[in-house]
């Protein structure tokens, strides 16, 4: 009895390797039923071992399913108001004909009513709308708060850095639905004061 070859040579491998491609057994599904007949026998699986599982292991397995996709679903809602958000125009100056004056009173009342939110947009429109009444500003209804930021910055450089802070404050409880402490809210107020020129 002699052995086959161990080693064939180059056309002979290729040889028998054409020859078994031949085969009917490999034509018969194409490979698209393949990998649904794989995708099939990978869910039977599953549930196999599933229903093999004791309960406590299942209901567990169910509660972390669950809470796996509550908060996959609580990530992508944050990733599309954040890009909402970045994407709506961050008006300080808006259309409304109102004073510093009346605005910094607005602020004021909102804080004293425990409102920090209102307090720290309201006070810091009254910090824009007072700079454009002194004439540091443009009068530029739709003007951000980094618009702002530049233009009182560049007129107050010793105050550049708090404002560029307090305008960012602004944005992130305007646009961000952001909470504010009060401290923050007395902040905006006392740099309205300090640029301003008030004691």
């Amino acid at each position: 009895m002699t052995e086959p070859p161990l080693d064939p040579s180059g056309d002979e491998a290729r040889s028998l390797f054409e020859r078994e491609l031949v085969r009917p057994e490999y034509h018969d599904r194409d490979v698209f039923q393949q990998l649904l007949d794989w995708i099939g026998r990978a869910i039977d699986d599953t549930v196999n071992a599933a229903s093999d599982a004791p309960p406590l292991s299942t209901f567990a397995a169910m509660v972390a399913f669950l809470a796996l996709a509550t908060a996959l679903a609580l990530l992508l809602s944050r990733a599309r108001r954040t890009a909402r958000v970045a994407k709506e125009r961050r008006a300080v100056i808006t259309d409304e004909t109102l004073t510093a004056r009346e605005l910094r009173e607005r602020a004021e009342r909102a804080l004293a009513e425990g409102r920090n939110a209102d307090a720290v947009v309201d006070g810091f429109r009254a910090l824009a709308v007072r700079q454009v009444e002194h004439g540091l500003l443009d009068d530029l209804p739709g003007a951000t708060a980094h618009e702002v930021a530049t233009a009182v910055g560049a007129a107050h450089p010793g105050q550049r850095q708090r404002v560029d802070v307090t305008a960012a404050l602004f944005d992130s409880v305007r646009y961000g639905d952001r909470p504010a402490t009060s401290a923050q809210a007395r902040g905006v107020l006392e740099l309205d004061d300090v640029l301003a020129g008030r004691p």
